[in-house]
């Protein structure tokens, strides 16, 4: 039996942090599949094609790791991709609270989906994409937050 993990969030932008928890999901699950979700909560900068194409063109034909949107109930996606998984990076313990909720939500929801929690690497615990992107628009140097696709593709959407 595959393995299968699913990886989701709004990626906008894509960071290392995220780029770091999916290089460690990866030593974990036979695939993962980053997720991409629409969320009618948030603005995004990114339209959904656009987060699809930077993950894309960051990660490459990256071995067993697939790119895909999301749209609906997380578990509902996971059963359908035979996923016994879903990754959740935290960073700091604010974002336990959040993650914890969610995570027992899903459970009630389908039992059999476990989450996982994978810290990323102590260099990315203070990094989100809401502060990438609040830096950006602030004339802010980007480069070392984010691969070099997505601070290319933050200089032509903020030149328009």
């Amino acid at each position: 039996m595959i393995r299968r993990a699913i990886y989701p969030g709004s990626f906008d932008p894509v960071t290392n942090g995220h780029l770091d928890v999916i290089d460690r999901a990866r030593k974990l699950f036979d695939e993962v599949i980053v997720a991409v979700a629409h969320n009618d909560q948030k603005q995004p900068l990114f339209s959904l094609e656009e987060r699809l194409q930077l993950l894309r063109d960051t990660l490459g034909n990256l071995d067993h790791v697939e790119i895909a949107p999301l749209d609906g109930l997380l578990v509902d996606f996971a059963v359908a991709r035979q996923a016994t998984a879903v990754i959740r990076g935290l960073r700091a313990v604010s974002d336990f609270e959040f993650e914890f909720q969610m995570a027992l939500m899903n459970r009630k929801l389908e039992a059999t989906v476990e989450t996982i929690f994978l810290m990323p690497k102590e260099e990315y615990t203070y990094l989100s994409s809401r502060i990438v992107k609040e830096i950006a628009r602030l004339g802010g140097n980007i480069a070392e937050f984010v691969p070099p696709r997505v601070a290319e593709a933050f200089r032509s959407k903020l030149a328009k």
